[in-house]
């Protein structure tokens, strides 16, 4: 009986070590990933609906405001400058994405948005709230198309990992994290997601 109650205390306090490990991590890896939001500029366009035709003009508005906005973003390594330029330019970002939609309307606002986990290849982002130039066609009823306009990593992914933004906004630490230098970061992306969602669900429960 004794080696019984033995081998309960051992489970018990394996769990409760395990337990305080995840918490552990859970609060390093938020942390980490809201300090790497702050250094982040996300795009988020929106089409008017998922036809086809309207999937392609959401593409054709997000390559001009990309291209409307390069010039100005070239070499500022600051987050924060990024933001005060996009917010200067946001009549611009309005005028381009007006002239690609083809008469469609459009909404352009700079602000916190939140955004899943995302896989872009050569490298992903952690879930969580970002400063967002959000453009929105029509009633925006279509699918999303997410990604980074600073640093400029729309424009590279398709090219090099994200470790090219690295002196143009991203840290080191940064690129290594979200490139995939730092081993399963998708998945351990996604993990944090779902701790995120599990905090809220306690949070929630609690009130």
């Amino acid at each position: 009986m004794k080696t019984k109650y033995m081998v309960n205390g051992f489970l018990e306090t394996a769990l409760l070590t395990a337990l305080c490990a995840a918490l552990a991590a859970g609060v390093w890896a938020q942390g980490r990933a809201g300090r790497l939001a702050e250094d982040l500029v996300r795009l988020h366009v929106v089409a008017v609906s998922d036809d086809a035709q309207e999937q392609a003009v959401k593409l054709r508005v997000r390559d001009a405001v990309l291209a409307y906005l390069e010039p100005s973003l070239s070499g500022l390594d600051d987050a924060q400058a990024a933001r005060g330029t996009i917010r200067a330019h946001l009549d611009g970002v309005q005028e381009a994405a007006a002239a690609a939609a083809e008469g469609r309307p459009v909404t352009v606002t700079l602000g916190r948005e939140y955004y899943p986990t995302r896989d872009y290849g050569s490298f992903a982002l952690p879930a969580g709230e970002y400063c967002s130039l959000r453009v929105v066609l029509g009633e925006g009823q279509g699918h999303n198309w997410w990604c980074v306009v600073f640093p400029p990593l729309c424009m590279t992914a398709a090219e090099s990992p994200a470790t090219e933004a690295v002196g143009s906004g991203l840290t080191a630490a940064d690129a290594s994290l979200i490139s995939g230098q730092d081993g399963d970061y998708v998945i351990r992306f996604r993990a944090l997601e779902l701790w995120g969602q599990l905090q809220h669900a306690l949070e929630q429960h609690g009130s």
